[in-house]
């Protein structure tokens, strides 16, 4: 249901997980931290040590952490050479990702692996989820593409190397001051743009600064597509050269439009589009009335020690029985 006029917008926190523990077995791995079993625990537990910090900070009403599928990949079946060239996962960094579905659910935190995707599309659908369900929605991941859910009622931490606090919280004014773009229109940036990271080149000749200028001054690809179709671009190229003169610029209009017009220009936006594009119908599995169940907080104080408790740091189980047993900031005022 819609958060009605009297009552504060609940939250929900989206967690990247695989994002997370990339980025802390290879910051923490020389602390070759265990858990009780002996078993290599430093990137779950540098993880859950963010997740507590973020929970802390943001005090939302119910937490869902996106997992990918591991043994399937729906886009690398469509494109073989998705995310080709990135080096081999370290087998201890492999061993705590096969995990870390395990360790959340045992503390009562939803966990979702969507069969044949990715932890982004967990993020897509959470975004939509939120806008539908009347909540705000605060994404934690280190990938850009999480960028492309940014909206009125979305927010992205996005982590870098100053941790929790360290990251910047991304809105749709913060996003149009990092990259010129929109929020809505982010996804087509990206296409225009390309992704090195995940194999995916751009379109040629296109980089940030004249896709940010074309969305920007000349609106949604789906304008500029529909201009080139029906007008042969006259109006594309008319509205750049317009927006050059204001600026004092070299005039572009017809540089860009031979670019999206070259052979294969068109095919490789909407081949990159495919590929970013998140799914945003997943069943999260949320259920916010019926209290107890996944992902909801508070969470079971003798259930939070007994688990965290098995990574054998004294000080993370003290923190997490702290804050994953408090209630939400949201919860005074239902």
């Amino acid at each position: 249901m819609p958060a009605s006029e009297d009552r504060p917008r609940r939250l929900l926190l989206v967690v990247d997980a695989p994002s997370l523990l990339h980025r802390n077995h290879h910051a923490r791995a020389h602390t070759k931290i265990v858990d009780r079993s002996g078993r290599p625990a430093w990137a779950l537990h540098g993880m859950l040590r963010q997740i507590l910090e973020a929970i802390d900070g943001f005090a939302p009403d119910a937490v869902i952490f996106g997992l990918d599928d591991r043994t399937a990949s729906v886009r690398r079946d469509f494109y073989p050479d998705y995310k080709a060239g990135r080096t081999e996962k370290d087998a201890d960094l492999v061993e705590q990702l096969d995990r870390a579905g395990a360790l959340l659910d045992a503390l009562g935190l939803a966990t979702l692996t969507p069969p044949g995707l990715e932890a982004d599309d967990v993020s897509a659908t959470a975004a939509t989820w939120a806008r539908d369900n009347g909540w705000n929605c605060v994404i934690i991941t280190s990938d850009r593409d999480a960028f492309a859910h940014i909206s009125d009622h979305t927010q992205v931490l996005r982590l870098i190397n100053g941790g929790i606090s360290g990251s910047p919280l991304l809105d749709p004014p913060r996003l149009l001051a990092m990259y010129g773009v929109p929020a809505d229109r982010y996804l087509d940036f990206a296409a225009l743009r390309g992704d090195a990271s995940d194999n995916l080149p751009g379109v040629d000749g296109i980089g940030e600064k004249t896709a940010a200028t074309l969305l920007t001054e000349v609106g949604p690809m789906q304008t500029v597509w529909a201009d080139i179709e029906v007008n042969e671009g006259l109006g594309v190229v008319a509205t750049l050269d317009s927006w050059a003169s204001e600026v004092g610029s070299r005039r572009m209009g017809a540089t860009v439009l031979r670019r999206l017009t070259a052979p294969g220009a068109r095919e490789r936006y909407d081949f990159n589009i495919r590929i970013m594009s998140g799914h945003d119908d997943l069943d999260l599995g949320i259920t916010p009335d019926i209290p107890g169940t996944p992902g909801l907080l508070p969470l079971d104080t003798h259930r939070v020690n007994k688990v965290v408790s098995f990574l054998d740091v004294e000080a993370t189980t003290a923190l997490a029985v702290r804050v994953l047993s408090t209630d939400p900031a949201s919860a005074a005022a239902r």
